[in-house]
């Protein structure tokens, strides 16, 4: 994995990547599904590929099984805008994939099969072009990615290269299938915690992360802890952000929803967007929450991120 261009990247993101396999039957259960979608997934990519969407030259770093599978990720993220310069692959472990059920408004299953340990948890530490993540202007973690070695001391790593500069942005994003316990992911979050600047996630992650789910507290904690911006989103309830001088809390914009599994990654694309642009927290905070009501509204996840045009447009009308 080494940088072949001098140009520092918008946003890079380590972690989670597969085959999201969707049913294209909504409302039935797998067993009674009859086809299916085959798109680009994982957290991790998702969220790069929301970038690459609002023009952020962006990239990931993450690794596939060296079969047509891990082919069609390179692929497809090329197609989609996102550099795979860091993506390799790994012998004998298969590409993950991820089945899911859609029972909207709120219910959608997901079924993953990672075993007996995906590749994106293979990340290691010296594999890493340092230089690159460094440089970059946004640089995205997520959880998942501290809940195996190597990827754990990786992500340390990479950490410990940067420092805690601004715009080092930890996603919450708890599993917790991928977890031996919810004790062992609250530690490593802790340790996580200490060097990022940037914390997002649900109301249910924040308890993982500092033990609170009422969103100002949470919010709270997570400034206690050296946190300059952490934002809790309260779903149906909107989202709120503080930082140490300021609270913003902005209502939800409401869909008719069809899968909400890839909205939290357009969220977060659109937030590293509208953190480089430098707009007042309050109207990051409306566009993030549109682009992330906008997938909601749509069957997949990568290949439905929303245009910076189309967020704009909708933010026009509804203001």
């Amino acid at each position: 994995m080494r940088m072949t261009e001098k140009t520092p990247f918008d946003v890079i993101t380590i972690g989670r990547v597969g085959i999201d396999i969707y049913p294209l039957q909504v409302g039935v259960g797998l067993e009674k599904v009859e086809t299916f979608g085959k798109f680009l997934g994982g957290s991790a990519t998702n969220v790069a590929v929301a970038a690459a969407k609002h023009g952020l030259r962006s990239a990931v770093i993450t690794r596939t099984g060296n079969d047509p599978f891990g082919a069609f990720i390179h692929n497809e993220l090329v197609r989609l805008g996102v550099s795979d310069e860091f993506v390799s692959g790994v012998e004998g472990l298969n590409t993950p994939v991820v089945f899911c059920e859609i029972f909207p408004p709120d219910d959608f299953p997901l079924y993953f099969y990672r075993d007996p340990i995906a590749p994106d948890l293979i990340i290691e530490e010296d594999e890493l072009d340092l230089e690159a993540i460094r440089n970059a202007r946004i640089y995205w973690s997520t959880v998942t990615g501290l809940s195996a070695e190597p990827s754990r001391t990786a992500h340390h790593a990479a950490w410990d290269a940067r420092g805690r500069t601004p715009l080092t942005i930890l996603d919450l994003d708890y599993r917790p299938m991928f977890w031996e316990s919810p004790e062992l992911a609250s530690a490593e979050v802790d340790r996580a915690l200490d060097k990022v600047t940037v914390a997002v996630g649900n109301k249910e992650e924040c308890e993982v992360a500092v033990g609170e789910t009422e969103p100002h507290r949470a919010a709270d904690a997570l400034l206690e802890r050296g946190i300059e911006l952490a934002i809790v989103k309260q779903g149906p309830k909107g989202v709120l952000a503080k930082t140490q001088d300021s609270s913003v809390e902005v209502p939800p914009y409401f869909v008719d929803v069809i899968n909400g599994l890839g909205a939290g990654d357009s969220f977060g694309g659109a937030l590293c967007y509208g953190l480089l642009q430098g707009w007042d927290l309050e109207h990051i905070l409306r566009f993030a929450n549109v682009a992330g009501a906008v997938v909601a509204s749509r069957l997949e996840c990568s290949t439905a991120m929303p245009s910076t045009d189309e967020v704009t447009a909708i933010l026009k009308e509804i203001s």
